[in-house]
């Protein structure tokens, strides 16, 4: 007997994991970590009210979710001063930029990015064929004209740039976002990942009309809101664009749970403020502990910063691992030259000492 046909185009890629996760690690280890400081989530955990509200939603979780997400659309148009029918709801970011990719990219169109940037929006584009074209970083910026100038020269249908950045943690200001905007070439499309702004300083986000047909702005409850584990994002376009995503999303993808925790945990911004006042701590915190040990912190607009280890990639990856070794998860940059550095996400005071403590052994067997 035969197995399945896969595609060409499936059986040209890999089967891959893009992230090794913590508990892949843990698995592998045969213990826990004593401080997760990897994976960008909120160790501050999500509103009180989000829980008590997921809470009561599983008593009733024999239903279904809403397919359209009714209410949480009509509280996050609300709360953005636009109209529902300019946001759509999906399963994270990453499974909102699967649909963009599904909906604009055949086999073979150009997209543009940043080498070194976000790579599962990279993952997308392959699965489904796309040609992906990228540019360097300007020092630890995304570069926007090298972004527009490359988008200009192949023709590409999308665009993608993180406004905070991740990896790096870097921001552009609103204007430079707003000039991006104006510069893109006829028919490309900007996707505007702002999955850390909630927790970037004023001045990061453009004015930018939602019906503009050049931009899709792309957000998530995984971040500031701290509810990683729903995987509940949403984007804010036109309306036409938006009306499309119902073409080819999974209906019934946002489960009923995730659905009711999401809309209490934007009802509750007091919440969502004193996240950020914690994590505007911890980045001091982590910086302090960098330069006491000689690194350089990057300045950062999210809940992690980037701290660059002072030497090459490889002197990087040694810190990582003695840093694993002693029981602290962290990840680092992909791509030269910023896998120079490593990523640590914002802790609590008692995560931020368990790093303090391991880093200077951690550097000391990576030297040696």
């Amino acid at each position: 007997m035969t197995g399945p046909r896969y595609t060409p185009l499936a059986e040209s890629l890999p089967a891959s994991v893009p992230f090794v996760g913590p508990e892949t690690q843990e698995r592998q280890r045969g213990r826990r970590f004593a401080a997760r400081l990897g994976a960008n989530e909120s160790v501050f955990g999500p509103s009180p009210r989000a829980v008590a509200a997921m809470a009561e939603a599983a008593a009733r979780v024999w239903m279904y979710g809403d397919p359209e997400c009714h209410d949480l659309r009509e509280a996050l148009a609300s709360h953005h001063r636009t109209r529902p029918g300019n946001i759509v709801v999906g399963e994270g970011i990453d499974g909102l930029l699967g649909y963009l990719v599904r909906l604009t990219v055949a086999p073979g169109d150009a997209v543009v990015t940043s080498d070194g940037a976000y790579p599962t929006f990279n993952f997308h584009v392959a699965g489904f064929g796309g040609r992906l074209h990228k540019v360097p970083y300007r020092g630890d910026f995304e570069d926007p004209e090298a972004l527009v100038a490359r988008a200009a020269e192949t023709g590409a249908k999308l665009v993608y740039l993180a406004n905070p950045d991740n990896p790096m943690g870097s921001a552009h200001p609103a204007d430079t976002i707003e000039r991006m905007i104006a510069a893109l070439p006829d028919g490309t499309l900007l996707v505007l990942d702002e999955a850390y702004v909630d927790l970037a300083p004023e001045g990061t986000t453009p004015a930018i009309d939602p019906e503009d047909p050049r931009v899709i702005r792309l957000r998530t409850f995984s971040k500031g809101y701290g509810l990683a584990g729903l995987r509940v994002g949403y984007a804010i376009g036109a309306a036409g664009l938006i009306a499309a995503f119902d073409k080819i999303r999974n209906h019934f993808g946002v489960g009923r749970i995730a659905q009711a925790g999401a809309l209490a945990a934007l009802g509750d911004q007091a919440w969502l403020a004193a996240v950020k006042t914690e994590v505007t701590a911890a980045r001091t915190g982590l910086a302090a502990i960098a330069r006491a040990n000689h690194l350089v912190p990057l300045a950062s607009a999210t809940n992690f910063v980037t701290i660059d280890c002072g030497a090459d990639g490889a002197f990087a990856r040694r810190v990582l691992t003695e840093l694993v070794a002693r029981d602290i998860f962290v990840r680092m940059p992909f791509v030269a030259p910023h896998d120079r550095c490593i990523r640590v996400s914002c802790g609590r005071a008692e995560d931020l000492a368990r790093f303090a403590a391991a880093l200077p052994a951690a550097l000391a067997a990576a030297r040696g």
